[in-house]
């Protein structure tokens, strides 16, 4: 039976049960229970660790053999690459602070090629032993795990990836067609033109009364003006109605 099989069992190891017990026994070529393997994790994506673990939930543990170039460790990937951050940790003995268990390093997985990569939530503790100990820098222990997110980052990252998912918006079919408005072609309301033929038709009929008054006067032999007075008859039949461009929409006495 494998160990994430046992019912309650959980691997919590502490920093100094990592390096003083696992760790020196990996070096030291120590047997002990088979929980952590070795594995190449440059050779891998971080995502894809959890997979080749042999026990782990949210945390997985790997012994690693270090590669250099150059006199300097291999830490990139094929998609991306680990960046430390920060200084290294010293790791004492909780018993004996004198003591020097090893050290600690701190990596974050960025994807891309540096200096240009984007960070991302996966993390790495990666332990060494002193440099007292024989092979301390050819063997590593590293613990991988992601870092928590609250849940407003997580649903802000859904939503971006999910608008970079999304086809463009088509501006042709989806826009309403621009409608360009001229208001002097719009048609006067009838109620307004039967109000100005009615008018017109009043003109029509003062101007006929009057013609008929002149004619009586003159038959009387009364004058047809009065001098200083203001002519009663003017050329109504001339007026034209004013052509008005408004909306008579916004008034309701037009409309009655």
């Amino acid at each position: 039976m494998e160990f994430d099989e046992l019912p309650g069992f959980r691997f919590h190891p502490t920093e100094q049960e990592l390096l003083d017990f696992y760790l020196t026994k990996a070096v030291s070529g120590q047997e002990m229970v088979d929980i952590i393997g070795f594995v190449n994790i440059y050779n891998h994506e971080p995502w894809d660790l959890p997979g080749l673990a042999k026990i782990g939930e949210r945390e997985w543990f790997f012994f690693v053999h270090r590669e250099t170039i150059s006199g300097r460790p291999k830490r990139t990937t094929e998609k991306g690459y680990w960046k430390a951050t920060g200084s290294d940790r010293p790791i004492r003995c909780s018993m004996d602070l004198k003591r020097l268990l090893g050290h600690k390093k701190t990596l974050v997985f960025y994807r891309g090629r540096a200096p240009r990569g984007s960070k991302t939530d996966w993390v790495m503790n990666e332990y060494r032993l002193p440099s007292s100990f024989v092979l301390s820098k050819e063997v590593v222990l590293c613990k991988v795990y992601r870092k928590a997110t609250s849940l407003k980052v997580l649903e802000q990252r859904a939503a971006m990836e999910e608008t970079a998912r999304a086809p463009p918006p088509n501006v042709t079919s989806s826009s309403p067609p621009i409608i360009k408005e001229n208001f002097s072609s719009y048609e006067q309301p009838k109620s307004f033109n039967k109000f100005l033929l009615e008018q017109n038709n009043v003109v029509h009929r003062v101007d006929g009364m009057a013609a008929i008054e002149e004619e009586e006067d003159s038959r009387n032999g009364y004058p047809s003006q009065i001098v200083g007075a203001v002519p009663i008859r003017e050329h109504y039949s001339e007026l034209q109605s004013p052509k008005l461009f408004l909306d008579w929409s916004i008034d309701s006495f037009w409309l009655n």
